[in-house]
């Protein structure tokens, strides 16, 4: 049997929990307390597991009181057992109703091809499962789910490295980590490493934090199942509010990958940090001023996902993106298509900077900003139509495959060659002064989109409503910020509706 078949087959499963009233979201809490005990009992690590609670006793239980034994299994494991057990199983609860319904569920389980799926990787077992969940919209769980094609190409292009320290502040499943952990072990000798050395990258090299506990469950049991930092000192994925002084837990990062999530910060107010300079209640500015200002080490690099109105905000938001282009050199923005999120009309950007070596070189590090329009004219993405490598190629063609360093000529000698003429290339390099003159905003388009004005090919009708819901979310949150400033109002922390919020 294929990972791709396992999938499947358990996917398939929810049925069996659907017609007990179990939604999408539920489902997939519910199949991870039930895999991670028949993956401990199919990999040998009991130990993780006090005795007694284990697979092997589940499957024991009277089929009529099984349901009620499990019930009290799952509040043992939230304080007993390893770190990991404990984070897993911290607070569950099952929303199964019927007997039947668990009994079905454990045979099914058992009787999978478990030798064939840990041949092939027990992980992209289980991120397939969370690709399947985040695609389904009543399941909500596109809210941390970052496609696997763009989580792929930041991390290729920033070549981790053994020596690197790799931080995703808001970790969600642990997408980045898992395909940074991929990339080096492709590229390097991991099982050859001495035991200090492979003790360090196991337990020093991945961090991430994440503030929902059904999140963090989820990118515990991935990186579990990826085999990553796993022991009882250093779980990978700390729980906390990144953007509160519980983010201080992460150490300082060599590299950062991220894509903080999407809408306004929930409550509203500003970041609790006390380390900050500049303060907004806008969660993705707050983020990214975060990250350039603390998390990231002189010498580090970051590749960022953020939304459109980071580019574009004024206040705060040409505050701190001044102060970013100050401090870092941020070379390259990739203009995302719509569509590859799960999020209705989500309009994103990659921004790909770096930190100069020497501390005290804290002024006009960015002398040019590469942006690649990769949204203009490009297809509605979707289920339909899949956002893939491919769609990539220019884009690796322009700026190279090494983002860790700039070839201006090369990217010069990309345009100048361009098929289509320097007006019709998707990239165009912006000059400090010429953004200073825009009044430091990186809202950066130069190519018609006509794909916008031609009425046979609008996008579908909820994602035209979803876009205009955003717009509209966004501002009136700035008018709310404002007369917060002015003192009028106390901040009421204004949030996007639930079906755009993400």
């Amino acid at each position: 049997m294929s990972t791709q078949d396992l999938v499947a087959k358990l996917w398939n499963l929810c049925n069996l929990l659907r017609d007990d009233g179990v939604t999408y979201h539920e489902y997939i809490n519910e199949l991870t307390y039930l895999v991670f005990l028949k993956m401990v009992d199919e990999t040998g690590q009991e130990e993780h597991i006090p005795a007694g609670f284990r697979w092997s006793d589940l499957e024991g239980y009277n089929a009529a009181t099984r349901l009620e034994a499990y019930k009290k299994l799952l509040i043992h494991l939230g304080s007993h057992g390893s770190l990991i057990t404990k984070a897993i199983y911290a607070n569950a609860s099952t929303v199964i109703r019927k007997p039947a319904t668990l009994n079905k569920l454990v045979s099914e389980i058992d009787k999978l091809d478990w030798y064939s799926a840990k041949a092939e990787g027990l992980g992209d077992m289980y991120e397939g499962l969370l690709e399947i969940n985040a695609g389904e919209k009543k399941s909500g769980a596109g809210q941390y789910f970052t496609p696997r094609v763009l989580i792929n190409a930041m991390v290729e292009l920033m070549k981790p490295q053994l020596a690197d320290v790799i931080v995703d502040p808001t970790a969600g499943t642990g997408g980045f980590l898992i395909s940074a952990h991929h990339y080096i072990i492709e590229h390097n000798d991991v099982a050859s490493l001495d035991e200090i050395a492979y003790d360090n990258y196991q337990h020093k090299t991945f961090f991430g934090m994440e503030l929902v506990p059904d999140t963090r469950r989820l990118a515990m049991m991935n990186l579990m199942l990826h085999d990553l930092a796993v022991d009882d000192q250093h779980a990978g994925i700390l729980f906390g509010d990144t953007l509160s002084n519980e983010g201080r837990a992460l150490p300082a990062a060599s590299l950062i990958l991220a894509n903080p999530p999407f809408g306004t910060k929930q409550g509203g107010g500003v970041p609790t940090r006390d380390d900050l300079v500049h303060y907004t209640s806008n969660k993705q500015l707050a983020f990214l001023h975060l990250m350039y200002l603390r998390m990231l080490k002189p010498g580090g690099r970051a590749a960022v996902v953020l939304p459109d109105n980071v580019l574009f905000e004024s206040g705060m938001g040409r505050t701190i993106r001044k102060d970013l282009m100050e401090k870092c050199n941020l070379h390259t923005i990739l203009r995302l298509p719509t569509g590859i999120f799960y999020a209705a009309g989500v309009k994103t950007n990659v921004l790909f900077f770096s930190k100069p070596a020497d501390v005290r070189q804290d002024k006009g590090n960015t002398q040019n900003v590469w942006v690649y329009d990769l949204r203009a004219n490009m297809p509605q993405f979707g289920k339909r139509t899949v956002f893939s490598p491919s769609h990539l190629a220019e884009f690796y063609r322009a700026v190279g495959d090494d983002l860790t360093v700039v070839d201006e000529a090369a990217r010069q000698a990309f345009v100048a060659g361009h098929p289509d003429g320097v007006e019709g290339c998707r990239m165009r390099c912006f000059s400090r002064e010429a953004i200073a003159a825009k009044d430091d905003s990186l809202d950066l388009a130069w190519i018609r989109d006509d794909s916008t004005e031609d009425s046979a090919n609008l996008p579908e009708p909820d994602v035209l409503i979803s876009a205009a819901l955003e717009e509209m979310a966004g501002a009136m949150s700035e008018l709310q910020a404002i007369l917060v400033e002015l003192g009028v109002v106390e901040d009421s922390g204004f949030e996007l509706p639930a079906d755009v919020a993400c």
